[in-house]
């Protein structure tokens, strides 16, 4: 078997609320909309964010754990500089992310910041300068 992911897979609340999120807000461009059942949106050269419809996810994957608290994933978007980990979550900020948190500088030499996207899924924002740049984003 081949170490990789091709597709991530969220179940989402509102899939109108989620398309109005990451395509008119945040710009993202989506490689497949079918109304009321899934959005997809092409990550990376090989990687589909995939966001179903909570009925249509559970109709294929099973019943969804629900309860309070945060949900227990986090999605990365590694960018070039501070500066541009501070862009993105004021950019995520101004189309209704919540919770967001300010960058930090963390104790592991990265700088990173949070938000929430409308079904809770937290994205991190993460400037690496000492491992991972090269290596997670593109040119």
């Amino acid at each position: 078997m081949d170490q990789r992911i091709s597709f991530i897979t969220l179940a989402v609340a509102d899939l109108e609320r989620t398309r109005a999120f990451y395509v008119d807000g945040l710009g993202w461009t989506p490689q497949l909309f079918v109304p009321g059942e899934v959005l997809m949106i092409r990550a990376g050269e090989h990687l589909v964010l995939s966001l179903w419809s909570e009925a249509g996810f559970e109709a294929e994957v099973g019943p969804i754990r629900r309860g309070a608290g945060i949900v227990p994933i986090t999605l990365a978007h590694n960018v070039r500089s501070e500066v541009e980990v501070d862009e993105v979550l004021a950019l995520a900020g101004s189309v209704g992310a919540d919770p967001i948190s300010v960058g930090e500088h963390r104790d592991w030499g990265g700088y990173t910041g949070y938000f929430g996207d409308p079904d809770g899924y937290r994205w991190e924002i993460a400037f690496n300068p000492e491992q991972t740049l090269a290596f997670v984003v593109p040119d």
